[in-house]
This record gives C-alpha cells, structure tokens and sequence, in this order.
C-alpha cells in the first residue's frame, strides 16, 4: 500500500539547479517540462544573478513525451547561448525527460567546442532529492570541466559544506568557515556566492587539500577530487557551533595543514576570551531563567541536528530529548552519524531517529516528556507542535516562511552567541 508522506523536508534532486544558482554567472539549463523551476525555487531571496522564475527551460510537453525531446534540448541550449550572458551553462534532467530516454548527455557534448562551458547533470527526483542532486552538480563540474593542474597553490584549501540555498543559512556560514580557515593563515577557496564561480572553480585542482564540513553531503566530492587530482581531504562532520566545537575545529584543521599548535592556540586564547566574556556578561540570565528548557529536540537534517545538538549540550548544558534526522540520509552513513551523537561531554548521549515523515515526528514529539517546556529547533512545519505543547520555538532550517535570514550564521564563536541570543530572545518572551 501507497504510504503518504506529510511534510518531507527536502525536494527532488533537480532542486539542484539551486546549487547552479549559487555559482557566480552559472546558470541552469532545464530539460523537463513548465512550471518545475516554480514548484522547486520555494525559497525567499533565490533571484540572484538570473531568476528561477525565468530559467531557460525545454518545457516538454506530450509531443516530446511521444517523439523525445532532444532536439528541443538541443535547440534550447543554443538559445540560452545566444542571449544570456553567463560564464556556465549547466543543464538539469527531470523525471519525464530521463522516463522517455533521451540521451542527454550526448546532446550535451555536442557543444564541447562552444566558446562557454557547458555541462550535464542527471538529476530526475526519482533517483534521490535535492541533497543528492547537490553533489551530483558538483560532481559533473569535476569530471566535465575541470582540468588537473601542475600548478598548487601553497595554502589554499577547498572548502564544502551543504546544499546552498536550502540551507537558509548557506551563505553566512560559508563566510564565516572562509573566516577561520583565513584565521589559521590558509588561503580559503569557496565557489559559491558574490565574488567566487568560475574564478574560483578553476581554482579546485591547485588547492593543498579539501576541507568538508558536512556530516555526509559531500563525502563523494572530495573522493572524486582525491582520486582525479590526489587532493588530500579532512573530513570535519560538524558545522563548528560555539567555543567548545569551534576550538575542536580550528585544532584540527591547523593539525592537518601543518600549523603550528602555538600559533593555534592564540588564535583560540583570542577566542575564548571573548566569548567567554559574553557568556560571564550573561550568566545570570542563563542562570536564573526559570522558564528556559531542560531539554530539547531538534528536527532538521543531520548538519544541523548534529551540531545544534552537541552546542546545546557542550556549551549550553542542557540534556537532549530523541533528535530527528529528516533529509533522508543514505543508509551506508546511518550508524556512523548515530555513533556522531554518542560523543557528547559529560557521556551524555542522544537518541536519534532518521524520520521524512513530520506528522510521525510531531506524534512523537507531543508524546515525549521534557520536564517542562520543551525546547523545539527545527522548520516552521514545527510551528503547530510547538503551540501544542507550549515549547519555546525556534526555525532554524528549510521551510521557514516567517523569519528572513539574509547572510547570518551559527558558524563559529560568534554564531554560538548568536544561536543562544536567539533562543534566549524566544525564552524570554515568557515574562511578557
């Protein structure tokens, strides 16, 4: 029997024309039929350089459903060259196109020797959602367009993270990683946002190594790049929230790229001192605030419920309830992102379930008890749930429809002041 699914937290994986969008004067090229680009931007804030309302698309209809759509790629493609003014051309299959057989790719090629790049991903929503479509972009990049380079860079580093977009908080975080691998004196390489694309992407194969900051999106990227280019990669699981796990990062980063460990821990003296000022400045309202939680509960994809999870305990003390997991994690990645909650301070461990349903989650949550308020970090799906058990409330991934998050950022010593202000800022709306 057909099993419903209420309230999925991530899309199909030609959602990853999003990740095309983030690159600087990259623009997708749709092979599927109208309105997907509508149905999949969903996002406030994703116009850019070129918006998805107006992305060049194939619009197949039943007649190339009956005769294939090939030549209407085809024909497309040579448009979008002509009249858009663009540095990357990257074109996205859908369900239908790749359902009637057309060869893509092959199309694709035929444009080898154009002046401007073109390239193809297969990214129909019946072979993964839009986290796979992410890599699979990343990956066409790497196999279709880079080139091995003689040429290393002494101290740049690739940084990878999640999907961009989806993420609300993509970009702020990347600036903010770009800011402590700068911190340690490498040189920072990232391809997405203002400043970056092309420029940067040719960059790729010079670097000294890859840094992935993702607990599994992006694990098959830096692969790639090892065996294509032998890039060595460190592969940190957790977005660094906070000074506990901030410090834990910027020590392992600066071991891998050969710093020097005094140099480091000045660097983390520095740091500390200040956030550390900021929590002392504050410590009786942490201290003294009756009504905040004693435990909390995070539904969000496994970036964020990994790392909200160990801040909340290792810098905040307080005691997690069952954490949800909602993008649909491989299962090859499953116990090791399980064994990832089970290295909290204090042996402290959290249960975690790897759920896509919202409304199995909700039933959980609303039968769980927290010892008073709850404390709920996830979507604006969360928004219901939260009144129904009078949680303090908190969105801090996709969808969130009630809350503009421009180029903040939880990354970090500062994003830990930040997660808490925000928080503490809901917390204390119980006085009023």
């Amino acid at each position: 029997m057909t099993k419903i699914l209420d309230q999925p937290r991530y899309k199909c994986a030609m959602t990853a024309m999003q990740t095309v969008q983030a690159i600087t004067r990259a623009i997708p090229i749709l092979h599927s039929g109208p309105g997907c680009a509508e149905k999949l931007n969903g996002s406030v804030g994703s116009s850019g350089y070129f918006s998805p309302h107006i992305y060049p698309c194939t619009n197949i209809s039943e007649k190339e459903v009956v005769f294939g759509g090939e030549k209407r790629l085809k024909e497309t493609i040579e448009n979008s060259l002509k009249v858009i003014d663009a540095d990357l051309y990257v074109v996205l299959t859908s369900c239908t196109s790749e359902i009637i057989g057309d060869d893509a790719f092959e199309v694709v090629r035929s444009f080898k020797d154009s002046d401007k790049p073109v390239i193809y991903a297969s990214t129909p929503g019946f072979k993964g959602n839009n986290y796979n479509g992410h890599d699979w972009v990343i990956k066409a990049i790497i196999e279709q367009y880079l080139k091995p380079s003689d040429e290393k860079i002494t101290g740049l580093v690739n940084i990878w993270s999640g999907p961009p977009m989806h993420d609300p908080f993509w970009l702020g975080n990347l600036r903010a990683l770009e800011k402590l691998v700068e911190e340690l004196g490498l040189i920072p390489n990232t391809i997405f946002g203002q400043g970056r694309g092309l420029e940067n992407i040719d960059k790729i194969p010079k670097a000294d190594f890859n840094l992935l900051v993702s607990p599994w999106v992006g694990i098959e990227t830096v692969k790639l790049l090892e065996k294509k280019f032998g890039t060595p990669y460190l592969h940190y699981p957790t977005i660094p929230i906070g000074a506990f796990e901030t410090t834990k990062f910027l020590r392992e980063v600066g071991k891998f790229a050969g710093i020097d460990d005094e140099k480091t821990q000045k660097i983390i003296d520095k740091h500390e001192d200040e956030y550390y000022y900021y929590i002392e400045r504050f410590a009786d309202v942490f201290l003294e605030t009756r009504v905040m939680s004693k435990r909390f509960v995070v539904v969000s994809d496994a970036q964020y419920s990994l790392a909200v999870t160990k801040f909340l305990v290792n810098d905040l003390g307080l005691f997690p309830s069952k954490q949800y997991i909602t993008d649909d994690t491989p299962n090859e990645y499953r116990d090791w992102i399980r064994n990832q909650f089970k290295t909290l301070n204090y042996g402290i461990e959290a249960e975690v379930e790897f759920s896509t349903d919202g409304y199995l989650i909700h039933e959980e949550i609303k039968n769980a008890d927290f010892f008073g308020y709850p404390l709920i970090l996830g979507s604006s799906w969360e928004k219901q749930v939260a009144k129904e058990t009078n949680a303090h409330y908190l969105t801090i991934s996709w969808p969130i429809v009630e809350r503009l998050v421009i180029n903040g950022s939880y990354v970090g010593y500062a994003g830990g002041l930040k997660l808490l202000e925000d928080i503490y800022s809901v917390v204390l709306t119980r006085f009023n």
